[in-house]
């Protein structure tokens, strides 16, 4: 039986909130595109067997150019077009994947510090259920808040967590689910959300807090931050 693996890289945002006339996905870290980084963790990873990106459409040449070639970086067999929303991106980049693929993560193109070890925990436990999705613990209270800016209740923190990728789903079901969402109307940025509401069940996956994902121009800066840091231990050890 076929264990092959994509990985699907949404990455056809063009970045607005970041403020800036280059897409997020292309601006350098450390000197390397932010997408890059993302990238090397898979081309490097035995556990994937191909890479689905999704860039803005038009400039699948200028990734290719720019991105691929330039780092070596052959697992991509696809560069697909995005849509409107990330889920119809998503969804995009799954249509690509090879017909024998029979397990799909999905990861954000612009989560560069993924490490191998969290992709590893997340894939092994994806193979339990219909899912797994790193994820980490609350650390504030949260509140839920009415229209009229007044707290409404107060969640029980144990039980909340904030959702991140890498998401890994069998094939199969991650397709039932994004179609079920297209005939109901629905939209989402969260691909477990759309294979939870079919009742699947999805495990929780201890993410980590490094795992940040560059939207902003302060995410970028913090970024530059989490590369010192690394650097820095790198270095002690």
């Amino acid at each position: 039986m076929s264990s092959r693996v994509a990985a699907v890289i949404p990455a056809a945002g063009f970045g607005r909130r970041m403020g800036r006339s280059t897409p997020k996905q292309f601006l350098l870290l450390n000197g390397i595109p932010v997408l890059v980084h993302t990238l090397k963790v898979f081309e490097s990873s035995p556990l994937i067997h191909e890479i689905c990106l999704v860039v803005p459409r038009g400039m699948e040449g200028r990734c290719r150019t720019e991105l691929l070639e330039p780092f070596g970086l052959t697992k991509v067999i696809r560069i697909v077009p995005g849509g409107e929303t990330r889920q119809e991106s998503v969804y995009q980049g799954l249509l690509k994947t090879s017909p024998d693929v029979v397990r799909v993560v999905v990861h954000d193109g612009v989560r560069p510090f993924l490490s191998a070890e969290l992709l590893g925990r997340v894939i092994e436990a994806g193979k339990e259920k219909a899912g797994a999705v790193a994820a980490v613990p609350l650390k504030d209270t949260p509140k839920y808040v009415g229209d009229d800016g007044f707290i409404l209740s107060t969640p029980d923190r144990a039980r909340l967590h904030l959702a991140q990728t890498p998401q890994v789903f069998p094939k199969k079901i991650l397709m039932e689910a994004y179609q079920k969402a297209y005939a109901d109307g629905i939209d989402s940025t969260d691909d477990s959300a759309l294979v939870e509401r079919l009742g699947y069940p999805v495990r929780i996956v201890k993410g980590a807090w490094d795992n940040i994902k560059i939207t902003t121009a302060e995410d970028l800066q913090l970024a530059e931050k989490i590369l010192e840091l690394r650097h820095h231990e790198s270095g002690r050890g």
